[in-house]
Formats: structure tokens, C-alpha cells, sequence
């Protein structure tokens, strides 16, 4: 039976080498893909998002974050109220164009006519896996980005349909399997 090597513990990084190995890194990190909505005083927006994660089930609670530096994010801050929507599978270009991949307008594309009107007039996506609407209840600033707790108050989920993951720069559907 070998032995375990001893730790080998590299020289630090420099400030952008550590930026870009991280942002290496967290390219290998499978995440589901989220087109984010809010509407209100500041107006009608939604970005394209996979870092979401669930907090607590009591009260159901979930953080999004965003950077600080994109043009949506004041809205959302000044609005509260969102909607989270899981995308399904067939949703890709959905994600590219709230992602600003496309050149289609907001109005745009909140014009397709696969929203429904939710809590406060957030835009609800009418096939999402799952849909979680409620109000950012707490923001906290880290580094360039702002993790928004958002606690829900209405929650929709849908028994089938296939999975957007973003897993290595690029879109993936993942299929649902069949229960035996």
C-alpha cells in the first residue's frame, strides 16, 4: 500500500491569475439555468442566471447573485419583488436572449407570448420547471457581485419536462428520466 503524497502547496497566485483560475474552475461547475424577472417602480427586466441556490425551506428562502456592475441590477434592487424561473431544456435560446446573446429587445422579449402575470406584475415563464416568485428580503455586497435573498411566497413546479444545465461555457439540455 502506498503512502499519501504530502500536500503540495503552490505559490500564491497574482490577483488575475487567481480570477481566472477560479472563473476556470466554476466553468466545471454544472448549474441550472434561471431566467430571473422583476417588475416594478424602476420597470420590467429579467437576466439569465445559474448562480441560484436554495437557503432554507423555513421560510422558503433561495439566493440569486448578480454583478453589481450589470445595468439590470438597480432595478432589481429598487423593485424587490422576482420571480425565479427554472428553465427547461428547450429553452436555450430564451436564455441566450435574457443573457444579451441576441440583439432582442426587454420589450421584446417579455412580447413572446410564453409569460403570464404574476404577484406584483413580475413576469412568470408559463413552462418553467419551477417558478418561485417572492421579494428580495436581504442583500449583502460581495466582492463585484450582490447575493440577494429572496424569500418566496408562491411556488410553481411542473412534473415534467427536460433540464437546462450551463456546464463548461455552453448551454446542455439534461433529459428527465422515466420512473420505472
Amino acid at each position: 500500500m502506498s503512502q499519501p503524497s504530502a500536500l503540495h502547496h503552490p505559490a500564491a497566485l497574482s490577483p488575475d491569475d487567481a480570477r481566472k483560475q477560479f472563473r476556470q474552475a466554476m466553468a466545471h461547475l454544472g448549474a441550472a439555468v434561471n431566467v430571473i424577472t422583476t417588475c416594478g417602480p424602476s420597470g420590467r427586466c429579467g437576466i439569465t442566471a445559474s448562480a441560484v441556490c436554495s437557503v432554507t425551506d423555513a421560510p422558503p428562502t433561495l439566493l440569486v447573485c448578480m454583478n453589481r456592475s450589470s445595468a439590470m441590477h438597480a432595478l432589481f434592487e429598487c423593485n424587490r419583488n422576482v420571480c425565479i424561473n427554472v428553465l427547461p431544456g428547450h429553452h436555450e435560446l430564451l436564455a441566450r436572449h435574457f443573457a444579451g446573446l441576441t440583439q432582442l429587445p426587454m420589450d421584446a422579449r417579455f412580447g413572446l407570448p410564453i409569460w403570464d402575470e404574476g404577484l406584483h406584475g413580475v413576469p412568470v415563464l408559463r413552462d418553467a420547471l419551477a417558478s418561485l416568485q417572492g421579494t428580495i428580503v436581504e442583500l449583502k455586497e460581495v466582492g463585484s457581485h450582490s447575493v440577494m435573498f429572496v424569500e418566496a411566497a408562491q411556488i410553481r413546479v411542473c412534473a415534467d419536462g427536460d433540464s437546462l444545465i450551463y456546464f463548461d461555457r455552453q448551454f446542455h439540455r439534461v433529459p428527465r428520466l422515466c420512473a420505472a
